[in-house]
């Protein structure tokens, strides 16, 4: 089974998978693109670093086999890009994000919660994550993919997506 996990920076998408990885044996992580390819990123990515991590991304989903764990994906990426650079076009993107999530069996969304766990002072770039966090709301219906929204502590977090899995077996 192919898992994304998506959502904007700070919201415990790594924590979330590595306590995945923990329940399930046999299942790999695929790191973020942005620490895949950081050496070539300026310190806070613009929208065409954002561009290359969608690309690696959409091809990670494609070249990668089962039974894997997908930490950020092209949903996020894209809404990362949408929203640095509103005046691209992005339909093609779009289209091809939701081609690429036809792969995923699963897609975990982690979203900002309310209220927010995370202190105003202990986030980078908040005005960003609200506005990806947003857009990733509007977004999520319009996948190509079965979709879990969690919440809650890491470990209730885990438990609703093992639950899922165990329904779609």
């Amino acid at each position: 089974m192919r898992i994304a996990i998506t959502g904007a920076h700070n919201v415990g998408k790594t924590t979330l998978a590595e306590a995945l990885l923990e329940h399930l044996p046999g299942y790999t992580l695929e790191i973020e693109p942005y620490h895949q390819l950081r050496t070539d990123f300026a310190e806070v990515p613009t929208a065409e670093d954002f561009l290359e991590q969608f690309n690696y991304s959409v091809d990670l989903i494609y070249g990668s086999g089962d039974n894997v764990i997908f930490d950020r994906c092209v949903v996020d990426i894209l809404a990362y890009l949408h929203v640095i650079d509103p005046q691209r076009n992005i339909e093609a993107l779009f289209e091809k994000m939701q081609a690429v999530m036809g792969e995923v069996d699963l897609v975990v969304f982690v979203p900002v919660e309310q209220p927010d766990i995370m202190s105003a002072g202990q986030v980078e770039l908040p005005r960003l994550r609200g506005q990806v966090d947003d857009l990733l709301h509007d977004w999520i219906n319009d996948l190509n993919a079965k979709v879990i929204e969690v919440s809650g502590s890491v470990s209730n977090r885990r438990d609703q997506v093992l639950a899922r899995l165990l329904l779609s077996l």
